[in-house]
């Protein structure tokens, strides 16, 4: 059974540290996403991933927004 949350948290470090798989990630995330794990997985599983990622990214941004407001407001 492949650990979806790891492989989500894997990306998403690959994805925020390296802004040329970023770029590549919002273009082809499937292409991305078999490439720094290595292997290759059902569709299912990796749409769910691409999810996670997405979801992870957004929210870290929102994070960072949030903190930036907040900052400004003290």
């Amino acid at each position: 059974m492949v650990d979806i949350k790891g492989q989500i948290d894997k990306i998403v470090e690959e994805v925020t540290k390296n802004p040329n798989i970023k770029e590549q990630f919002e273009k082809e995330p499937v292409k991305v996403i078999e490439k720094v794990i290595g292997i290759d997985l059902p569709d299912d599983v990796v749409m769910k991933i691409v999810d996670g990622v997405k979801a992870k990214l957004t929210m870290d941004s929102v994070s960072k927004a949030a903190g930036t407001l907040k900052g400004i407001f003290k």
